[in-house]
């Protein structure tokens, strides 16, 4: 290049880059190349790995899927050293708190939230975007150092040990790690009018207790403090919950434990993808349940012979619009006597996940 040319790229660091609109609230940024350099009024020693915070944030799910694993593959990718300084667009307030803990093992650098910078920064070099390797995957083969999802695992239990943070007034009575004559049951709520709520909750609290269980009802909020949910489920022998965000606390599951999860109508793709399959690779004890149309509340408003209940496929037909029936209008009814078998298979293999780490 002459030293009187330049070229420019604009780029929206997040990784769901075939999704427009999302894309579209993504903040751009422009990437130059050229002889013009701006005075430098902040100097670092350590590169840059530049990327959003924005998109789907703020959905637990989203922020692993599309944010913490994709950030974990690019730093065992290029940085194995951590030697970084983590510049982060769209960065809200509450996200950088909640995540505090596990940021500060990414980088031993403060994070620098580029929304609220004004000075200019110069760094040896910059690295902008992150790598996915899929629906929460990490792909041993494209990593130079293989790595698998169930190093991540291991990365979060090295970020919440007892020895790195300090515990908040035990939000959950499970938090304690004395010996327990039961198997502890995480049993995931959805509240609200959000879709896939189990209708008869206390009924299945009931049955899981006579099925063995000690059960905690967990019911994690935006104020949550992630290291209280890391207690509360890494201390567990399973988790049971309808398919939903709140589910990817299964990452923070010992391998062994067990992971049950209930599949409404319309959404065995969903769930094989983004839980079923990651959970074998967690060496976890996997199990789900498929309700029958009669389980679904959708059956009340389309009778159990429409398409929407007995062909989803056909009802969808790609248009990911159509998976809102699913996903946001669908609650769940379960047959307890129908799902006691599961619970007791479950009850099995945590007791004898217990015994075995006891």
């Amino acid at each position: 290049m002459g030293p009187n040319n330049s070229a420019t790229q604009t780029i929206r660091p997040y990784p769901r880059k075939a999704e427009e609109s999302l894309m579209g609230r993504i903040k751009e940024l422009t990437l130059t190349s050229g002889p013009y350099s701006p005075s430098c009024e902040v100097h670092h020693n350590a590169p840059a790995l530049v990327f959003s915070a924005g998109g789907y944030t703020g959905n637990f799910f989203h922020d692993f899927n599309d944010g913490f694993i994709p950030l974990f593959i690019t730093v065992n990718s290029l940085f194995r050293d951590q030697n970084i300084i983590l510049v982060i667009t769209n960065c809200k307030s509450w996200w950088s708190r909640k995540y505090a803990e596990l940021l500060t093992r990414f980088s031993r650098h403060p994070i620098i939230d580029m929304d609220k910078e004004t000075a200019s920064h110069c760094f040896p070099s910059a690295i902008v975007g992150l790598i996915s390797h899929g629906p929460m995957t990490v792909d041993p083969t494209l990593l130079p150092h293989p790595k698998t999802i169930l190093d991540f695992h291991n990365f979060l239990e090295s970020a919440y040990s007892q020895g790195n943070v300090t515990l908040s007034d035990k939000p959950f009575e499970t938090l304690s790690h004395k010996p327990r004559a039961r198997p502890q049951l995480v049993l995931v709520n959805r509240r609200g009018n959000v879709g896939r709520v189990i209708l008869n909750q206390e009924e299945l609290k009931q049955a899981a207790e006579d099925a063995g269980f000690d059960v905690t009802v967990f019911e994690p909020t935006h104020k949550t403090r992630l290291v209280d949910s890391f207690r509360l489920i890494h201390a567990s022998h399973a988790i049971l919950g309808v398919h939903g965000a709140a589910l990817t606390h299964s990452l923070f599951l010992r391998p062994g434990s067990v992971l049950v999860q209930v599949v409404p109508i319309g959404t065995e793709w969903l769930c094989d993808t983004y839980f079923a399959k990651p959970a074998k690779k967690l060496g976890l004890k996997y199990m789900e349940y498929k309700i029958r149309a009669e389980e679904s509340s959708l059956v009340e408003k389309y009778g159990k012979d429409d398409i929407v209940l007995k062909d989803p496929k056909a009802f969808v037909k790609g248009n990911w619009s159509n998976m809102h029936t699913y996903l946001k209008a669908q609650d769940v009814k379960l047959d307890i006597h129908s799902f006691q078998r599961y619970l007791r298979k479950a009850y099995k293999q945590a007791k004898r996940f217990m015994n075995k780490e006891s």
